[in-house]
């Protein structure tokens, strides 16, 4: 005799809004979202994951020509693959995080109207799947340092520091700066569409400001204190530290990123909860 089961969703009375139990119990939908967002960003194209590495490398090119030839930029005496590479991997990373979440009710909006999951499964399946793209890019990076380290003769001195050991906390750091950030433009998208258009350009100013074509040490001193207060600043700083030996390394601007990446990641929590109730209203 089949018994009838009953499913009573209770609202969650947790102020954060992360359902640890029920994203363990939907973990099956968020390993399928995963390899869904990865292997359709590529679908139907001819080199698919080869792009990884094709559009950071691109933007090394570029950058070498344009800031390190025609402006005299200095690299801190690295080989300008290496410099630009290094801040772009952990950039790009912090940028799929960040606007890959900043429009997830609109995207996934006929999906919430039918079907019931943790909300938040979405924005998290979207930084894991992230991963695998930084997983491709670190690996060229370490092609290109020892084709720089042992094939082609250079003066520059560099090697990595003791800092490595600090990776995977600098990625957890990046992902909860760019998903609390992601949260917080998904809300505002929901409610505002004006803020789909602005996200780009969000994007890409904080790359400007971010020590990427320059090193943090370049920047005047008048100026160097605002710099600093981009959390992303000490983070870029810390992965070059650790993958080149060269950079600043301030643990105090570091415990900094981490705290404002704690708050901007539990507001943006507290607030996604509080409008995915509604979400349906808004769309």
């Amino acid at each position: 005799m089949i018994k009838n089961q009953l499913t009573i969703i209770k609202s969650s009375s947790r102020w954060t809004g992360f359902d640890f139990a029920g994203i363990w119990q939907y973990r099956d939908l968020l390993f399928l979202l995963v390899r869904r967002d990865f292997v359709a960003q590529y679908k139907q194209t001819i080199l698919g994951p080869a792009w990884f590495v094709l559009h950071p490398l691109f933007l090394t090119i570029i950058f070498s020509f344009i800031f390190g030839e025609f402006a005299q930029i200095p690299t801190e005496s690295l080989p300008p693959l290496l410099f630009y590479n290094s801040g772009l991997i952990i950039w790009s990373y912090f940028s799929a995080c960040f606007t890959g979440n900043s429009s997830t009710f609109i995207v996934n909006a006929s999906t919430y109207q039918k079907v019931y999951y943790p909300r938040l499964i979405n924005p998290l399946a979207n930084c894991i799947s992230g991963l695998f793209g930084f997983s491709i890019q670190g690996v060229f990076f370490l092609g290109y340092f020892c084709l720089y380290k042992f094939f082609i003769p250079s003066t520059a001195h560099f090697e990595m520091s003791y800092l490595v050991f600090i990776l995977p906390f600098l990625l957890l750091l990046v992902a909860s700066l760019g998903l609390g950030l992601g949260l917080w433009m998904t809300v505002l998208t929901a409610k505002y569409r004006d803020f789909s258009q602005i996200t780009g350009f969000i994007a890409q100013g904080l790359m400007y400001a971010t020590p990427i074509i320059y090193p943090l040490s370049e920047v005047p001193d008048q100026y160097r204190f605002w710099a600093s207060l981009n959390p992303m600043a000490s983070v870029v700083e810390a992965f070059r530290y650790a993958l080149l030996g060269k950079g600043s390394f301030s643990p105090s601007l570091l415990l900094y990123s981490t705290c404002f990446a704690v708050f901007v990641l539990l507001t943006g929590m507290y607030l996604f909860k509080h409008t995915e109730k509604r979400v349906v209203d808004y769309l």
